[in-house]
């Protein structure tokens, strides 16, 4: 069974970092991508960043390019998003889920394709 846990959010001022990282379980990184995705009160979906280990590529949307990092640790099955100078546009709930990995591409995240995601954390950056 694919299983995937998000953690460590938080309250932060604008400015700040925060580090989430993602427990997977129930499938290999060589078959599948993690994609870091958020969903704000009333807002769509949001796919923020992908990684896919086997075969290096990640991907980050436009509005956090420079400011967040994602890393996988492929012996402890965690994906970790490092988030820097964050903004309060970044206030979301922050989930982790897994994909095929030609879902994630240098592109883009087909958020159509995600096949499992855990609960998410919520990350608030106050002005």
């Amino acid at each position: 069974e694919v299983q995937l846990q998000a953690s460590g959010g938080g309250l932060v001022q604008a400015g700040g970092s925060l580090r989430l990282s993602c427990a997977a379980s129930g499938f290999t990184f060589d078959d599948y991508a993690v994609v870091w995705f958020r969903q704000a009160p009333g807002k769509e979906r949001e796919g923020v960043s992908c990684i896919s280990s086997s075969d290096g590529v990640t991907y980050y949307v436009d509005s956090v390019k420079g400011r967040f990092a994602i890393s996988s640790d492929n012996a402890k099955n965690t994906v970790s998003l490092q988030m820097n100078s964050l903004k309060p546009e970044d206030t979301s709930v922050y989930y982790c889920a897994a994909t095929r990995t030609y879902y994630c591409s240098g592109y883009g995240i087909n958020m159509e394709a995600l096949d499992a995601w855990g609960q998410g954390t919520l990350v608030t950056v106050s002005s």
